[in-house]
């Protein structure tokens, strides 16, 4: 019953940050197609800026309230443990963030979206390859459900998919680094609460930005006040609220139930946006957002063997 209890914690978190996730995309996409115009224009804002931006902007802000809360000797990690969330921050974060927007910018969001949402396929073979976790039909069909949901909700086969091989090698690789975070974060939450986790991978994120692209060159580009705070808000509804929840999820659920889960999030962006920016939802995303709820509900039945009721044992030696 505990373990019970845990899982749907886990469930819990893990949607509501794809909520936000959800709620940041129709931010993004408001701003662009003119539904935020009191922020500015919103050409200016590249790929780039906007994910150095909000992990940079979610790091200023859990550094302090962490540091005043904990002092600085409870914040201290172990080098190796460091260099670990250092490239988690790095190859997972920085890079699912700005090669997923990459992609946006050279092909569509349907196709980022549906090349980025294979992550599920990609973590279960790595928890199979590793003998993490066994394959179960639960869990091929789960994430059989899951991918092709994802593929039906951003509307495949609506003639609105623009191929760009470059494009498509970026949502690939956001796909393989989504996939990294979730299975590296997964291993250091056994070790470390959420919030350290969150603090290091933001840090590790911002310090790579300000290396690829220095901050006199962000302020070169003579952003509004408005434009700022835009940039603000969303790194706080894109990042630190949800990345603080899934992080919190990955503690009670393992990386292939957790990245399941997460295909919630063009779910909601979709219903999001037909509320908000009345857009409409066609039958066949209807039979999307169905198969997608449908994997969270197959992912939760227990398999033959109840090895996983404890998530973190997955890692330990």
């Amino acid at each position: 019953m505990t373990t019970n209890r845990h899982a749907l914690r886990g469930y819990i978190y893990i949607a509501t940050a794809a909520f936000l996730w959800g709620v940041s995309a129709n931010l993004g996409r408001g701003a662009f197609i003119g539904k935020l115009a009191q922020f500015g224009s919103f050409d200016a804002i590249t790929p780039v800026i906007l994910s150095q931006t909000r992990t940079t902007f979610s790091f200023l802000t859990i550094f302090p309230v962490l540091l005043m809360n904990r002092g600085w000797s409870r914040l201290r990690l172990a080098r190796p443990d460091f260099l670990r969330l250092l490239v988690l921050g790095v190859l997972g974060v920085a890079a699912s963030n700005y090669f997923y927007y990459l992609a946006i910018q050279r092909t569509s969001v349907a196709v980022a979206i549906i090349v980025q949402y294979t992550a599920p396929v990609w973590v279960l073979l790595y928890m199979v390859a590793r003998k993490l976790q066994k394959l179960s039909w639960q869990r091929i069909a789960s994430v059989m459900f899951a991918v092709s949901g994802t593929t039906l909700l951003v509307g495949i086969g609506t003639g609105k998919l623009r191929l760009d091989s470059i494009g498509v090698v970026a949502a690939l690789l956001a796909a393989f680094s989504f996939s990294f975070y979730n299975i590296g974060a997964h291993k250091m939450l056994v070790r470390y609460d959420h919030w350290i986790v969150l603090l290091y991978t933001t840090f590790s994120a911002a310090l790579f930005w300000i290396v690829f692209n220095p901050p006199w060159k962000v302020i070169a580009s003579h952003y509004s006040a408005m434009q700022w705070l835009f940039m603000f808000i969303f790194s706080i509804v894109s990042v630190l609220l949800p990345f603080s929840l899934y992080f919190a999820g990955l503690r009670y659920l393992d990386p292939t139930r957790a990245i399941v889960v997460s295909c919630l999030e063009p779910v909601f962006s979709i219903l999001i946006a037909v509320l908000v920016l009345d857009e409409t939802l066609s039958t066949i995303q209807i039979v999307g957002v169905l198969s997608v709820l449908a994997a969270i509900i197959v992912i939760q039945q227990p398999t033959r063997k109840s090895a996983e009721t404890n998530p973190g044992a997955l890692f330990e030696n």
